[in-house]
């Protein structure tokens, strides 16, 4: 072949992959990085962010992810752990900033308030909630959360409120974001994560020191029941988008369970081959997606036939956590 021919064809396959959009981001918790990955599983590009990174936020207009940097591969690990936030650019697959969070260590719950253009973060030592202005990449302010080893934050509705659940001390607390007063409510053993109805009015809660799903109503800000699920240790779930269904990873039960919300019974359990770690659902909520990060697989799964459709496999060393579709 032409010399000049094969530079050519190498450049265009280099400006081709270039041009590749990315259907899905995939947090590589043992990796330190966020995978690209394209509509068939395939990994198209990474982006290097801080070590073991656990949950992450994108943002509703697609453009921006916030990756909550822990430093430790599993919560009950002693290590100081990171005490960063990465920002990443999903054009061009790279981390473009990182906030640094000083004295507040081992990130981990992170979520977005696009009408304020803040991120809110949990941190483990000390166990506070902070909120970020990323325009400036400083922690603009604080908040006690009257629990230890806070996990996952969720805001209300109407954004007055921020939800997060206290791992070390079996509670879930309502933040009063203008105030800063806490209203504290008991949930099961070692709590979560969390997932809100669709129509804002209830929380429900994976206790993982047990086998049950705590259900908190907002408006009351009081535990009013829960669900017993089959398999031990529920740490994420998801509402099916018509409301109806919890869709939950049960790690040490080595299954997906599903539970009917008006009779809080669960309906079956569905097994996934190792210890998921995750739940997410596709846009259009048709598919949830659960990762086992130990055999680096990821389940897709059907919601209306509740059964695994297809096991795909990350790139060896990855560990997959979150998935967040972007189409």
């Amino acid at each position: 072949m032409n010399r000049f021919l094969l530079i050519f064809l190498v450049c265009l396959l280099a400006v081709s992959a270039s041009c590749q959009t990315a259907a899905f981001v995939i947090g590589e918790k043992a990796a330190g990085s966020i995978g690209f990955y394209d509509s068939d599983f395939h990994r198209i590009g990474g982006a290097k962010v801080g070590t073991h990174p656990h949950e992450i936020v994108l943002t509703p207009d697609k453009k921006t992810l916030y990756v909550a940097d822990n430093g430790v591969m599993w919560m009950t690990e002693t290590g100081l752990g990171d005490n960063t936030v990465s920002i990443v650019d999903i054009a061009s697959m790279k981390r473009s900033a990182t906030v640094d969070l000083g004295k507040f260590r081992r990130p981990h719950g992170i979520t977005y308030d696009a009408d304020t253009n803040r991120v809110y973060v949990t941190t483990e030592k000390p166990s506070k909630l902070l909120v970020i202005d990323p325009k400036t990449l400083k922690v603009v302010r604080t908040y006690d959360v009257d629990g230890q080893a806070p996990h996952i934050v969720k805001l209300g509705p109407n954004k007055a409120w921020a939800y997060v659940s206290n791992t070390d001390t079996g509670n879930l607390s309502a933040i009063k974001l203008d105030s800063g007063h806490v209203i504290s409510m008991p949930s099961g053993e070692r709590p979560q994560g969390q997932a809100m109805s669709p129509d804002g009015r209830t929380i429900f809660v994976a206790n993982s020191g047990g086998n049950s799903i705590s259900i908190f109503d907002l408006e009351k800000k009081r535990n009013v029941g829960s669900i017993t699920t089959s398999g031990k240790a529920p740490v994420r779930l998801v509402v099916s988008k018509d409301g109806k269904t919890l869709i939950y990873a049960l790690q040490e039960g080595r299954t997906v369970g599903f539970a009917d919300i008006a009779t809080r019974k669960e309906l079956l359990e569905i097994p996934v081959g190792g210890r998921p770690v995750s739940m997410s659902l596709s846009l259009d909520g048709k598919l949830a997606y659960c990762s086992v990060q130990e055999e680096d697989e990821i389940n897709i799964i059907s919601v209306p036939d509740r059964k695994v459709l297809r096991v795909v496999h990350t790139p060896k060393g990855m560990g997959p956590d979150p998935v967040v579709p972007l189409r």
